[in-house]
């Protein structure tokens, strides 16, 4: 395991960044609580208010996915299965046990993955948004077919919005906003279709509390998914989250890091 750069973040917090095998994981230590993984989604991973609300109060793993954010294609990234045990290798380095683990579109995929795997390992899941392709009547819709128009409304609330100003998005031209989309899209066409969708087989032994987090305007995951999604866990709440897209997190941050907090601090049966 390699460590390096631990610095000051303000207040008591500091920030280093920890490598073990193809992770990286940069890790803020914050607050006192329960240790977080944090596995990030098709917007890559960025530090945002959400992260920065969540390590006021927990220590935060925020891991780059190997492989992604290195080539235009992504052809590299590993599958599935492959995360799952890289994530427990790098648990196993770290001595984190009984870890809440918070995913966002395909990292929540692999985060409810990582729960049915290791049960006893992950204490509570968050999953925002998560993009769970084991119930095959939620296809992921054709992306790469979308006018320049169509997909940054699939996945913002406002295409010309906060999120889309971060990263310097101009509201005035469509083609600027449609390869923004895209950038943050781009790992989806790993996801449908995948050779083992296998985790509605697997969905009993997710034993750990769940919260399921999606943005009221979220058009790349079906509606009906969420409370079906629900419905198939042993405990679970869900929350809709307005003005938001499928990044709820980084859209409308307040009122997920409010959701999440409550059931993070909520007492445990």
């Amino acid at each position: 395991m390699t460590v390096t750069g631990t610095q000051p973040t303000g207040g008591q917090a500091t920030e280093r960044e920890v490598r073990v095998g193809p992770i990286t994981a940069r890790v803020l230590v914050g607050g006192s609580g329960d240790p977080l993984l944090f596995l990030h989604g098709a917007a890559g991973l960025m530090w945002d208010p959400f992260l920065d609300g969540l390590a006021a109060s927990h220590t935060v793993y925020a891991v780059r996915h190997p492989g992604s954010g290195e080539a235009d294609d992504l052809s590299h990234l590993p599958g599935i299965w492959e995360l799952v045990l890289f994530y427990d290798e790098l648990l196993d380095s770290l001595g984190l046990d009984r870890i809440t683990v918070v995913g966002h579109s395909f990292g929540g995929m692999v985060a409810a993955e990582l729960a049915a795997n290791s049960p006893r390992r992950v204490r509570r899941l968050v999953l925002l948004a998560p993009i769970g392709l084991w119930l095959d009547e939620h296809p992921i819709p054709d992306i790469a077919g979308m006018s320049p128009a169509d997909l940054p409304a699939l996945v913002l609330a406002d295409p010309a919005g906060p999120l889309a100003r971060a990263m310097e998005v101009p509201a005035d031209d469509p083609q600027a906003q449609f390869e923004a989309a895209m950038r943050m899209a781009s790992i989806l066409h790993f996801i449908w279709p995948i050779p083992d969708k296998g985790l509605d087989r697997r969905i009993h032994r997710i034993a750990a509390p769940t919260l399921l987090v999606f943005g009221e305007q979220d058009r790349l995951v079906d509606p009906a998914y969420g409370p079906a999604f629900a419905d198939r866990l042993r405990d679970a709440r869900l929350v809709t989250v307005p003005a938001a897209g499928h990044l709820p997190h980084l859209e409308n941050p307040g009122p997920v890091t409010d959701a999440v907090h409550g059931f993070l601090s909520a007492k445990e049966n």
